[in-house]
């Protein structure tokens, strides 16, 4: 036990408990099964986009690297909190041990972090390839996917590290209860009876500066593409340009949209129910990593022929 200075007691806690959907216990039922159902869609179809690139030679160039470095982001960051989230609808198991719950924050923060700048080195890659194409294979290189996998890395788990870390190192007063389904930082803080202004602002200062600054690059990237499609005169050219691009750039928009939409809800609580902010920061983890594979994978011819073939050398050797 610590005593502070404003005469109370903290007893450190062991474990928290996620009471999450406390007020709306009806969205329970309803949300488990379209949830596993996500959660299904995108352990299946990420892992498939990894096993086609891994196996298939043809794929193995630095864009479809750089769809690898997407979906392994996307599995962790489902695995981290999806699973446990059902747990809790299921079964009630909310428990969650003190270190578990900060290792989810580091890894929620962190791996949300590096998709935001994947989608940045993606979008610079469709840069080239369209803006600059005889250049492209001296540009982008297994040697570039290499370095920008060491810089997504580096950049977003040194700055995302002390999240957790500030949050840690509070004294939570015996309070264990966490109003929300996942172990989101301002939800834990503020169980602390410390002063947790500089949590909330460091969040806050991280966030923009890693996510703004990549949403940013992306939009350059995009209208600079978009100015060069309008340009091409080959037959089909623009409307194929824009087709590939398009989906990609509408996939970015609703990644991003969908972590506005939580941060201006999450401000906004008391005029909204508390559960929306909650409902949000859940969907945020699980639909663009279902997603994610389909517009990228799927819809890209390559892997759709390197499916195929894996397909049909599976049934000839029996493998």
């Amino acid at each position: 036990m610590t005593a502070h200075p404003n005469g109370t007691i903290s007893t450190e806690a062991s474990n928290f408990l996620l009471n999450c959907f406390v007020k709306s216990p009806s969205w329970k039922f309803w949300l488990s099964l379209p949830l596993s159902l996500l959660f299904l869609l995108a352990m299946g179809a990420n892992s498939v986009l990894l096993v086609t690139i891994g196996l298939e030679v043809s794929l193995h160039e630095p864009m479809y690297y750089l769809l690898s470095i997407l979906s392994l982001l996307d599995i962790v960051l489902c695995l981290t909190v999806i699973p446990k989230v059902l747990a809790i609808f299921w079964f009630d198991l909310k428990s969650i041990s003190f270190y578990a719950c900060f290792l989810q924050m580091y890894i929620m923060n962190c791996f949300l972090a590096m998709e935001s700048c994947t989608f940045m080195v993606m979008a610079y890659d469709r840069y080239v390839a369209i803006c600059h194409p005889l250049r492209y294979p001296s540009i982008i290189t297994d040697q570039f996917v290499a370095k920008a996998a060491i810089f997504i890395l580096a950049r977003n788990s040194f700055l995302t590290m002390f999240i957790p870390i500030l949050s840690a190192r509070l004294h939570y007063c015996g309070k264990h209860i966490i109003e929300n389904c996942i172990c989101a930082n301002l939800s834990v803080s503020k169980l602390s009876c410390d002063n947790v202004v500089l949590n909330k602002m460091y969040q806050l200062i991280v966030a923009w500066t890693l996510l703004g600054s990549d949403l940013i690059l992306i939009f350059l990237s995009y209208t600079l593409i978009l100015r060069a499609v309008l340009r091409l005169k080959a037959k089909g050219a623009a409307a194929k340009a824009l087709s590939t691009c398009g989906s990609h750039f509408i996939l970015i928009l609703f990644f991003s949209t969908i972590l506005l939409v939580f941060v201006f809800t999450h401000i906004a609580k008391k005029k909204i129910s508390p559960d929306i902010p909650i409902l949000l920061n859940v969907l945020h983890h699980v639909i663009p990593a279902a997603l994610n594979p389909i517009v990228y994978g799927v819809r890209t011819q390559e892997i759709k022929e390197g499916i195929g073939k894996i397909l049909r050398r599976q049934r000839i050797t029996g493998w």
